[in-house]
């Protein structure tokens, strides 16, 4: 089945049409696209149980994600297990492929919940979708016994139940509590207008900071002109060609161009090096490091 089908309504239709597949039919299919990459088997197989992973995107529908994207990512996990299926272990398909449909679908909604991420870890991705649940139990028990927790002892309870820390269940609580909202969105109708983003601290450089770097720079460039001086024109040249090209040369093509072995010209590189070391540290003992 085409997971580009126009809607939710046509793919379910379909599925509904698919054949069920006993054991052995199923093996064979999932063996002939493992060992031939058999497109007509794997076509067959998927086909076959996409009502499966239909019947699993139908209960992520509450997290707000559209029922057709939700039946796409349970079409990936899908085929996500029938590429990871091994066929000899005796599984039935169907089990196997839950574990996958599942995982797809839960990404899918975790990465779309938010344009800040809600979480990835495992107990992050458990609280996330047993959060609520969870707690409308809880608070469903505590009131039939006639008793009622505060905040942090429902946090409590919550933590030993799904088994996660407790700052995580405080953390995923802060995340579900909040939403998105626009920088553009203004404060409030008292700001005449102004932004949300108008709060924030600008990240560039100040006014006193590029002087400084303006300043500094410049005079790294005299020291390095004048240690550059330093040297005699070979030695100037194998610095230029090494150290201020965008594309540095090798000491092959040096060695070449000078008639030298690629040794010596290291060794020259090597004592020009040193030479402006040296000079540098008479000007300035601040960028000795700098250089080397």
């Amino acid at each position: 089945m085409p997971l580009d089908a126009p809607n939710d309504t046509s793919l379910s239709r379909q599925a509904m049409k698919a054949e069920l597949l006993d054991a052995e039919t199923e093996r064979q299919l999932a063996i002939a696209w493992r060992d031939h990459r058999d497109e007509a088997a794997l076509h067959r197989l998927i086909n076959a149980y996409m009502r499966l992973a239909i019947s699993m995107a139908s209960k992520f529908k509450r997290y707000g994600a559209p029922m057709n994207d939700l039946i796409q990512e349970a079409g990936l996990g899908l085929m996500k297990a029938a590429d990871k299926f091994d066929p000899d272990r005796g599984v039935r398909f169907s089990t196997y492929a839950v574990w996958w449909i599942k995982a797809s679908i839960q990404d899918y909604v975790m990465r779309n919940w938010s344009m800040v991420r809600t979480g990835t870890t495992s107990s992050q991705k458990s609280l996330f979708f047993n959060l609520r649940r969870v707690q409308a139990q809880m608070e469903r028990e505590t009131r039939a016994r006639g008793e009622e927790l505060d905040r942090y002892q429902m946090r409590q309870a919550i933590s030993m139940e799904i088994g996660v820390p407790l700052r995580d269940v405080e953390m995923m609580e802060g995340r579900l509590a909040g939403s998105d909202f626009s920088l553009n969105a203004t404060q409030s109708s008292e700001d005449e207008g102004r932004e949300w983003i108008d709060t924030l601290e600008d990240d560039g450089a100040g006014a006193a900071e590029i002087v400084e770097d303006r300043h500094d720079t410049k005079a790294l460039r005299e020291w390095l002109v004048d240690a550059i001086g330093s040297l005699n024109e070979r030695e100037r040249f194998i610095i230029r060609e090494r150290k201020l090209r965008e594309q540095p040369r090798t000491l092959e093509s040096l060695g070449v161009e000078l008639k030298l072995s690629k040794e010596r010209v290291r060794q020259l590189e090597a004592a020009a090096l040193k030479k402006m070391k040296k000079r540098l540290e008479e000007e300035s003992r601040e960028v000795q490091d700098f250089l080397l």
